[in-house]
């Protein structure tokens, strides 16, 4: 298994969030030491994570020579294959979307639409994009197996690459559910009158017109506008009513910050709170008091932020699109686009729509239990086990 995405010790999003929940699941797992060998293989550091010190797993460091903390290339497609070759694992997993042309033997990769997008159409650095451009089409013509994380993204892959649909499996992300939060959930008062937004800021997620909607909303509710909304926003406290956003500003020319600054002066109150991270403790507590939680984007390949407000019976608003409808159901809100007007009307249902609200609240965490770690390691092993 290829882990370099978890050395930073922050694996709060996207492939590293995934990684983690895979290794410490399978650290669970003793009885697959007597069928299984478990090898990680790391870049420069290895994480002080507890379970990476369980006896399943066997830990590998290819470092390289000279550049501490740099030249991810050289190791992801050089080096770390070249080992490959002396260790000959059965089958190797490759998490980060590419692999490697003289990767020899089995092999699992994970891959989404989003990197195709990025390959072709994105705003990276150009070098990300060409690495994007040749690995994830060779992973996509020669790897054992793919895993795709929703039938939507499936779909789009075989489209977007040409895949023979077999060479895919669905396995869908699990989603954290502590149940004394859960628990306390249900039939609670809000603690925090706030909207949420959780997720690396890529123009594709909207943040921005998540402020601009924001403001839009309080504007409304002070009288400038009238709609037929007013009086409920207006009963939700909107001159106490905050927007706080967790995630990295990933706009090409960073953009967060400074909107945020501009509408909290003309508020005169700081309405609008911005944090690159929180430990997981302060996240937690942040689904579970939360009015809404806003993820509008214009594609994902699953998108966890939602459906962890959700576990907490927390309203989420997302996209409609097939992969939103496919996840969730009746158990969200949905905006027609990513517009300001159309994230404000959502955003607007979302808070106003009472029978739905509630319904969503004493539900919706027991609809997120089909989305579980454990099943996801099952489907993991199973497809492991079958290459």
């Amino acid at each position: 298994i290829e882990c370099e995405s978890i050395e930073g010790n922050n694996p709060m999003w996207g492939v590293g969030k995934m990684l983690f929940k895979l290794l410490e699941e399978l650290s669970h797992r003793s009885e697959l030491e007597k069928s299984h060998r478990f090898v990680l293989y790391f870049k420069d550091n290895v994480p002080d994570f507890d379970f990476l010190k369980t006896p399943i797993f066997e830990i590998k460091r290819v470092p390289v020579p000279f550049f501490k903390n740099r030249l991810f290339p050289i190791y992801y497609f050089a080096l770390l294959p070249m080992r490959l070759w002396f260790d000959r694992p059965d089958v190797m997993f490759w998490p980060n979307y590419m692999l490697p042309i003289i990767a020899f033997g089995k092999s699992m990769v994970t891959l989404t639409e989003d990197v195709y997008y990025e390959a072709h159409d994105g705003k990276l650095p150009f070098r990300y994009r060409l690495a994007y451009l040749i690995f994830c089409w060779w992973a996509a013509n020669f790897a054992t197996k793919i895993m795709a994380i929703s039938e939507t993204s499936k779909k789009n892959l075989v489209k977007l690459y040409g895949i023979k649909p077999e060479r895919v499996f669905v396995n869908y992300l699990g989603v954290d559910l502590l149940p004394s939060f859960a628990k306390a959930t249900e039939g609670r008062q809000r603690e925090d009158n706030y909207l949420l937004f959780v997720g690396q800021m890529f123009p594709r997620r909207h943040a921005k017109e998540t402020i601009l909607a924001f403001e839009k909303l309080l504007r409304q509710s002070s009288g400038q506008v009238l709609t037929d909304h007013s009086q409920i926003l207006k009963n939700l406290r909107m001159n106490e009513l905050k927007l706080i956003l967790i995630g990295p500003d990933k706009y090409p020319e960073p953009v967060i910050g400074s909107l945020a600054k501009q509408i909290n002066e003309k508020l005169r109150r700081e309405a609008i709170i911005h944090k690159d991270y929180v430990s997981e403790e302060e996240l937690r507590q942040l689904y579970a008091n939360a009015g809404v939680l806003v993820y509008i984007s214009d594609r994902e390949a699953f998108g966890l932020p939602p459906m962890e407000a959700l576990s907490f019976g927390v309203p989420p608003v997302v996209m409609d699109n097939d992969l939103g409808h496919e996840l969730f159901g009746e158990y969200a809100f949905y905006a027609k686009s990513g517009s300001v007007d159309d994230v404000a009307e959502a955003i607007k249902e979302a808070i106003g729509n009472e029978p739905r609200i509630m319904s969503i609240r004493i539900h919706g965490p027991e609809f997120v239990k089909k989305y579980n770690w454990k099943d996801f390691i099952n489907r993991w092993l199973k497809t492991i086990n079958e290459s």
